[in-house]
């Protein structure tokens, strides 16, 4: 079967036009509820042009890791982007991997992120890139568990498979089970993407950051790779998590009407999870570094509660 090139096209333009308005979004809609003004929602993407026509300033200690990492983290987003189910019920590249290609090509991106911060031998970098490799110890395997209950109640890793199978008439969001998962995987897409309570991506004390601290000696070019390959991947488990356990609306042909009510849907629920996000960042204050493992370690306790139920009562 080879790969169609149109829906490949599709579904990038999809994730790189999509991906900095839902951080633009978030950004206002904050604001809002916060009594503030705060930047339109089209404001990444000015943000996005004027980093691309900026020039670089790289440091003296840098190696080919500190330029290779923008590069790496925007790829690795993009493609696990094409893996996952986002209008269609068919992902383009879902034949080339399923959940555990995806979740070892996230591990690739915050590996070369990491290193990309330890890189040009900054305090701040390398405090940030030890703060994520902490945070990812726990994340990750809560991430890998949640996704797994739903992969062995439908009997396949492939996500659209998952997708495929949740559309069918036995499926049901307000089971336990999907509720402990969806819990769990709701607190890993914070951790993932530096949110409230977990990161605050719009801190400017230097002692307390964990994603910004590894992009503060980036700029020009690589920082907008950068900023654009992390928003790139915030929609992609946005995705994930109102896909596999809401996949109404998911258009399974290629007709225009079909694929025009798939887009419509699919933006319905990225935006009511947006929403949800904004609302969870103004009713909680940023975590004391010390307590946020105590915040995973509860996500990994239901991911694993969720996939246990999954053999005792199925």
């Amino acid at each position: 079967m080879k790969p169609d090139f149109i829906a490949i096209g599709l579904q990038t333009a999809l994730l790189l036009l999509l991906a900095p308005l839902i951080t633009g979004c978030i950004r206002n809609w904050k604001a809002r509820l916060q009594n503030r003004r705060g930047p339109r929602v089209t404001q990444p993407y000015f943000d996005l042009v004027k980093f691309l026509r900026k020039d670089m300033v790289i440091s003296e200690h840098a190696s080919w890791v500190f330029s290779a990492a923008p590069y790496v983290v925007f790829i690795t987003a993009l493609v696990t982007g094409l893996m996952v189910p986002l209008v269609t019920v068919a992902a383009p590249l879902s034949l080339f991997g399923g959940v555990l290609a995806v979740v070892g090509l996230l591990a690739l991106s915050r590996f070369f992120l990491a290193l990309g911060g330890l890189d040009p031998a900054s305090a701040f970098g390398g405090m940030g890139s030890s703060r994520e490799m902490t945070i990812a110890a726990i994340a990750e395997p809560a991430l890998m568990l949640a996704i797994f209950t739903v992969a062995i109640t439908v009997g396949s890793t492939d996500f659209s498979h998952m997708v495929a199978a949740a559309q069918q008439s036995g499926w049901d969001l307000l089971n336990p089970t999907h509720l402990m998962a969806f819990a769990a995987l709701f607190i890993v897409l914070l951790a993932e993407t530096g949110r409230v309570p977990i990161d605050n991506p719009a801190t400017h004390l230097e002692l307390t950051m964990i994603h910004e601290a590894m992009l503060l000696e980036y700029s020009g070019r690589y920082l907008a790779l950068m900023e654009w390959g992390a928003s790139i991947k915030q929609l992609v488990l946005m995705a994930i998590l109102v896909n596999i356990f809401l996949p109404l609306g998911l258009a399974g042909g290629g007709s225009a009407a079909a694929l025009g009510l798939g887009l419509a849907f699919f933006l319905v629920k990225i935006f009511a999870l947006a929403g949800a996000v904004v609302l969870v960042e103004t009713a909680n204050a940023k975590l004391r570094l010390f307590r946020v493992p105590d915040l995973l370690s509860a996500a990994f306790v239901l991911a694993t509660m969720a996939l246990l139920s999954t053999f005792l009562f199925h």
